[in-house]
């Protein structure tokens, strides 16, 4: 199976600062990949990491390779909370490009 990871760098989780919750978020989900047996999907060579942070260049990418993958993998839904209410026609979109949606929580 094959997905792509998105990592929000500008919540809080438990009270940490943003690169301790990055990093969080980072190792829960590489831990969750594991488990579901889930490679990860580099859809622009040029991009640094094998994550995502923006979730406007996933959907730009995802546009521009017009590519349908298997899953998206993020730490909670409140990750994705903001995009999803000030964009919600784009989050829709975005969706529509993974078959499934997994959380850690």
């Amino acid at each position: 199976m094959k997905g792509i990871y998105l990592i929000n760098e500008k919540i809080h989780i438990n009270g940490y600062v943003h690169d301790e919750s990055a990093a969080i978020q980072q190792a829960a989900l590489l831990d969750l990949m594991n488990k579901e047996g889930v490679a990860p999907v580099k859809l622009n060579p040029y991009q640094l990491n094998e994550h995502y942070t923006i979730p406007h260049a996933l959907l730009y990418d995802l546009k521009l390779h017009k590519k349908q993958i298997d899953c998206l993998l993020m730490y909670s839904n409140e990750s994705i909370g903001d995009f999803a209410l000030t964009y919600p026609a784009r989050w829709l979109i975005l969706k529509s490009y993974f078959d499934r949606i997994l959380t850690v929580a």
